[in-house]
């Protein structure tokens, strides 16, 4: 079940699946540095993201975060716990952000440019590249959806 939350309920649970599943990112790409691993409760509560939770038995094992700026949805977390990979549970998140903002011109994400599951998770969902950028010694890749159909 997918459910909408206020990152105050949810904080902690938040944080430990956000270090659990960006785990397995930084193993793809061959780098700790990823943002996400190093940050506090204090500095998530303060991050000014909205926040969607896929739950099942009442037990949160899936997270996606985005901001809308200048009318384009930004991703910024999805993740999900390392036993429920590959359930099609982040595919679900990322519809219902898309469905519920249709409406928007675009949504766009980035990731790890050797992160290879997710490239082609967001290529498979008509994400396309739009470009690429280093942080700190991570290479990135930017992805771009157009969401606004003619007629």
């Amino acid at each position: 079940m997918i459910k909408e939350f206020l990152i105050e309920e949810y904080g902690k649970e938040v944080l430990e699946l956000q270090k659990r599943s960006y785990q397995v990112e930084a193993e793809l790409i061959g780098s700790n540095e990823i943002p996400p691993l190093k940050e506090t409760l204090a500095q998530l509560k303060q991050c000014g993201e909205a926040f969607i939770g896929y739950f099942i038995d009442g037990q949160l094992v899936g997270v996606l975060s985005f901001k809308i700026v200048k009318d384009v949805i930004d991703l910024h977390r999805v993740m999900v716990h390392p036993a429920y990979f590959r359930k099609g549970i982040a595919k679900q998140m990322v519809e219902y952000i898309e469905k519920k903002w249709e409406s928007r011109p675009m949504m766009i994400v980035s990731t790890g440019a050797k992160n290879l599951p997710a490239i082609k998770f967001y290529s498979r969902l008509g994400f396309e590249k739009s470009g690429e950028s280093v942080f700190g010694d991570i290479g990135v890749i930017h992805f771009m959806k157009r969401l606004k159909r003619d007629g």
